[in-house]
């Protein structure tokens, strides 16, 4: 009856169009769900008298997706909405914004539409946006999700090659109503112009090719280039993955102008960004079994940079998603100068009959940190992930998620972090 109703609502708005004989595919392809989230957040910073961060709430993710109209050209439109409602929150704030007395909201809601148009293989979008690039990361991590407001461009005109471009404006973070500008750790000014152009090639069997070229204006200039391959080795698969940044300071980042440095940098202190980035990862799966090493190392000069909202007061949108190998549950190893080593072991435990239930542990240990009090600092991690979604009978979809994380280290100190997730998507058509 809803469908019905909604159907006949956005029948009539697409009149002008052609009434029923556009909005056929628009309504036809359309799907919506409601991804319910329950979050508890356990953060303790061990070696000093801050209290505990300890929240727990409840997210309610609304996405709506229409299809496309019907002709050479197709129209359409998405929605989303998200709401965050506090069930505790004592202490310090990870989840949740504040109130004018410091204390956290009782709730908090953000969310907006999305046009969209497809002519043949190409599709351009204007509003609401999660990207997924190498260059810019949507951040699911917590209650609620990153959102980014802006247009995007994704073709696949060209067999193989999939081009995307596009323009963000806006950002808003994992635990704030208020879309912002944009920054980098460190940054206190914002930025209202994200471009960014790139693109993904598979013309060769099993490998995938990137590079993309991102430009914060104010901030900084990124290339990046990677390579994705898997080889099939004895009874297993060989996965490689291959990344490269290159990030240099743009406009007030270069004339060091104040509010605009990086935070935390390697010899000089000066805030420019000038940093090389570069990473490789294996992993070898065989009949459920993962077993992953890889090593990074960033350059002396500066941080590795990609958008960060932490230094823009009282806007709560700090917490970012980077795309390196080490960004991890506490930790992202990016420091002026790090090297880091890591290993991981997954198992899913469906190949010994319990589909459904996964587990992870990663270790990761950096060193040769520089910072603005001192070099050659050190810091290591260690990351367990378990997971089930229950595969039938009435609690069938529902999903249980414990990350917990330990962190050493000689920059943030000593932190033990733990996050547990119950979550269920219903659909609603």
């Amino acid at each position: 009856m809803k469908k019905k109703l909604l159907n006949l609502a956005i029948i009539s708005a697409l009149g002008g169009l052609g009434g029923q004989t556009l909005a056929a595919g628009f309504i036809e392809d359309s799907t919506a769900k409601l991804e319910l989230r329950n979050f508890y957040f356990n953060h303790d910073i061990r070696d000093t008298d801050s209290p505990t961060q300890e929240e727990w709430g409840q997210g309610f993710i609304l996405n709506v997706q229409s299809g496309f109209t019907q002709g050479v050209v197709g129209f359409g439109a998405d929605a989303t909405y998200t709401l965050g409602i506090k069930l505790d929150a004592p202490g310090a704030r990870s989840i949740f914004p504040a109130d004018s007395d410091g204390e956290a909201v009782d709730n908090f809601s953000r969310g907006g539409l999305t046009g969209k148009m497809r002519l043949s293989k190409t599709e351009a979008r204007y509003g609401i946006l999660t990207p997924k690039l190498p260059i810019l990361w949507s951040n699911d991590g917590r209650m609620l999700p990153q959102l980014f407001e802006g247009g995007q461009i994704t073709s696949n005109e060209i067999d193989d090659l999939t081009l995307t471009g596009g323009q963000i404006e806006h950002v808003v973070g994992r635990m704030s109503s208020n879309f912002t500008g944009m920054a980098i750790s460190g940054g206190t000014q914002q930025s209202n112009h994200f471009r960014f152009v790139g693109g993904d090639y598979k013309g060769v069997k099993d490998l995938t090719l990137q590079y993309y070229f991102a430009n914060l204006e104010d901030y900084y200039d990124q290339h990046f280039l990677g390579a994705l391959h898997s080889l099939p080795l004895g009874p297993g698969v060989l996965k490689t993955d291959l990344r490269y940044f290159r990030t240099t300071s743009d406009g007030k980042n270069a004339d060091r102008a104040a509010g605009y440095l990086a935070s935390t940098n390697g010899s000089g202190n000066d805030g420019e960004l000038d940093n090389s980035t570069w990473s490789a990862k294996f992993t070898y799966a065989l009949s459920g079994h993962a077993l992953t090493l890889g090593y990074q190392q960033v350059s002396d000069d500066s941080i590795f940079a990609q958008l960060n909202q932490g230094g823009l007061a009282n806007e709560g949108a700090g917490g970012t998603s980077t795309y390196v190998i080490t960004d991890s549950l506490v930790q992202n190893f990016t420091y002026a100068g790090e090297r880091t080593i890591l290993g991981g072991y997954a198992f899913d435990f469906a190949t010994v009959g319990v589909p459904g239930l996964n587990a992870s542990v990663t270790w990761l240990k950096g060193d040769q940190i520089k910072t603005a009090v001192g070099s050659d600092r050190e810091e290591w991690e260690r990351d367990i992930v378990l997971s089930y979604v229950v595969q039938g009978g009435p609690l069938k979809g529902v999903g249980v998620a414990w990350r917990n994380g330990v962190l050493r280290s000689d920059v943030l100190g000593d932190i033990d972090h733990n996050r547990l997730t119950v979550s269920y998507t219903v659909p609603i058509w």
